[in-house]
């Protein structure tokens, strides 16, 4: 926070770095920091009539107090109001001056919620008003997002200094307000931050109130603006013709003991269409769990080296990276083209050759993790960046990558599938491609749901799938005992197992064990010499066996949608009847009960995104919370499509015939998050 900040919102060192805390380091920021929830101290209910459980305010005469001892120290208050009913006022933590405020006879106001309690109906530790001095309050008291050391009253003085001091003045037109029904800017904030009476608690938190659509407008508007002025600049730049000699492409296409699907092929020529057009592609590849994505990432390499360029190929983990490493290697070395391996595990002296083969232009591809854009990783002539499962990686650590070279080819790939909502709003820079349809030889799987007090039956289940001559995944959350999470640990299961199965060949993978223990025991696995993998989530994605059929999940309550259908898709790829087992052990909270059921009802991967956005929010599609940075404050993109709708529409028309009007709303919306745009 800046001196003049300080100053201007009139507040000490010490508040100011409580406010850092909070993300709030300009005066505009405070006056977008909106309230939780209200408490309504304007009017007195009657205790009789008072709710259960909602915040109100009632009016008493104390009528006894008294500190008791037992079960603890705390002091009891008993008031009661003119209609001669009784409410108890408890507080654990209290002092003299409490003691004298609650003095036999005084009239108080008490704010807070009732509970039913070991005395009756109770406030504990309401909020006390001297009934005789203080008159009602004016409007609803917001109650704001608060860290330890800032108490509500000085947060309201500094938002209200804020909004006395910060411009409000509206930064659209008159005539696209009333096209919209939208209110002025102003009066918005004025109304979120000291609600008149006259709105009940109910309505200010429903989003549809004309003062919330303004702010979700305004920052959907900022948004689609930023994002399409991204794609005009990067339309408007210089990226290399990359137009390959399709000799090496159609030689590996030749070797394949597979014909690439109608899908495949489709998303193919997309993307050569986009590198030979003279400005930086920047398209995601999307395609659901085994549809194909890699093998169309090794061909869009081919075609960037047959032009002359250097390719990075990147993964967010180290197995992931691997699999891509080694399959690249599968398919590339007989061309004679040597893949070069970047990951933090590497020794020194194998990293430091494989970086000097890529500065000096001998390697043409190389395959890691973040390792890649390490300041001290130098590429000749990077033309092509390929980043796996996009949305896994910080916004910041595409871009790291992406300027490893000038104006590089970007493709992004995700086996997430990004809902519609989603890509018109954060992707209207991103070209999507989508292979919808899975290889003819891939087999629906089954999935069933199973209480832990089954475990036995689940054992059998797999007993009988290894005595077909198939394997299975047995997949569990942690690695070792965590006095947090009692689960079920990895290396517990496998002795378990061995007990349980003795006639069969259980291993074990994790992601503590190193890169060459964890590789030995994968390519047991893949040849047929292990009958069941038990594993953490370390072999969520990119884990080709298609003789495994049978997926166990433990503990399925306590992982994503995402994480649970990647995990699942890992079998089916073979020609066996395959299924997916997921164990869950009780209690189930209602987040967990939404999840299993959308994973058991569903497993299209676009529809369980969808689900997904609406149980977890957008920021961990995008990477947003990996950057520090929430993505969106006040809309909710499956709530507020209209208003997305709405802003895709304006944006262009502003862009191309209001460009003072652009950069005013993007200065007050998007000043601290310029880096982050058009990623």
């Amino acid at each position: 926070m800046t001196p003049e900040t300080q100053k201007l919102l009139k507040i000490t060192d010490n508040a100011a770095k409580k406010l850092v805390k909070l993300n709030l380091k300009t005066p505009w920021e405070a006056v977008l920091h909106l309230p939780l929830r209200y408490e309504d101290e304007t009017h007195i209910i009657p205790i009789a009539d008072a709710p259960m459980g909602v915040s109100c305010q009632v009016e008493g005469v104390v009528s006894h107090q008294e500190v008791q001892f037992r079960p603890r120290r705390q002091l009891v208050v008993q008031i009661r109001d003119a209609g001669g009913s009784v409410l108890f006022l408890r507080f654990l933590h209290f002092y003299p001056s409490h003691q004298k405020q609650l003095a036999q006879g005084n009239r108080v106001r008490a704010i807070g919620e009732i509970k039913h309690g070991f005395f009756g109906d109770e406030m504990i530790h309401p909020k006390i008003r001297d009934a005789d001095s203080e008159g009602l309050a004016e409007s609803l008291t917001p109650i704001y997002p608060t860290v330890s050391g800032l108490n509500q009253p000085t947060l309201r003085r500094i938002v209200q200094t804020a909004l006395d001091n910060v411009s409000l003045h509206d930064t659209l037109p008159d005539e696209l307000l009333q096209q919209l029904k939208l209110p002025h800017l102003a009066e918005s904030l004025r109304l979120l931050h000291a609600p008149p009476p006259s709105l009940s608690v109910q309505q200010l938190s429903d989003g549809a109130l004309p003062a919330w659509r303004r702010l979700k407008f305004d920052e959907l508007l900022a948004q689609q603006l930023s994002m399409q002025l991204a794609r005009q600049k990067r339309i408007a730049g210089h990226a290399p013709l990359m137009i390959g000699t399709g000799l090496q492409s159609d030689n590996l296409l030749h070797a394949l003991p597979f014909a690439l699907t109608a899908a495949q092929q489709r998303v193919l020529a997309e993307i050569r269409t986009d590198m030979r057009q003279g400005y930086p592609m920047h398209r995601l590849l999307q395609g659901d769990v085994g549809s194909g994505k890699t093998i169309v990432a090794a061909l869009t390499a081919l075609t960037a080296i047959e032009a002359g360029f250097q390719v990075a190929v990147m993964a967010p983990t180290e197995i992931l990276a691997e699999q891509h490493y080694i399959k690249f290697q599968q398919w590339l070395e007989p061309m004679g083209l040597g893949v070069a391996w970047l990951s933090g595990s590497l020794r020194k002296k194998a990293k430091d050759s494989a970086k000097a083969a890529l500065a000096s232009g001998e390697t043409l591809i190389a395959v890691g993790t973040h390792a890649l854009f390490q300041d001290d990783v130098a590429f000749q002539n990077l033309g092509l960046v390929i980043v796996d499962e996009q949305h896994r990686f910080g916004v910041a650590q595409r871009l790291a990558l992406k300027n490893k070279g000038q104006d590089v080819h970007q493709l992004m790939m995700s086996a997430t599938p990004i809902p519609r909502t989603l890509a018109m709003s954060f992707f209207a820079d991103l070209d999507v491609s989508v292979i919808d349809e899975l290889p003819p030889n891939r087999t629906p799987i089954k999935t069933r749901l199973v209480n832990s007090l089954r475990r036995t039956q689940v054992e059998s289940f797999v007993l009988s799938t290894c005595q077909k001559g198939q394997q299975a995944y047995w997949v569990c959350p942690l690695i070792e005992e965590s006095e947090t999470l009692q689960l079920q640990t990895a290396v517990d299961t496998q002795l378990e197992l061995q007990q349980a199965l003795p006639d069969l060949s259980i291993g074990l993978v994790h992601g503590r064990m190193k890169s060459a223990d964890k590789a030995a025991v994968m390519a047991e696995f893949s040849a047929g010499r292990i009958d069941v993998l038990v594993a953490t989530t370390v072999i969520e994605v990119g884990v080709d066996v298609p003789n495994a059929s049978l997926m166990v999940i433990e503990h399925a309550e306590r992982m994503g949608l995402a994480q649970l259908h990647q995990l699942r898709g890992r079998v089916g790829r073979g020609a066996a009847a395959s299924a997916c087992v997921l164990i869950f052990s009780e209690p189930l909270s209602e987040l967990s009960k939404a999840r299993l059921k959308v994973i058991y009802e569903h497993t299209d991967g676009f529809e369980i995104a969808r689900q997904d956005l609406n149980i977890r929010g957008p920021g961990e599609f995008l990477g947003a919370r990996q950057s520090g940075v929430p993505m969106l404050r006040f809309a909710n993109l499956e709530e507020d499509l209209p208003l997305l709708e709405a802003a895709r529409d304006v944006a262009p028309r502003l862009i191309k015939e209001r460009m003072d009007i652009v950069n005013i709303h993007l200065q007050r919306w998007l000043a601290s998050r310029e880096s982050y745009l058009g990623v």
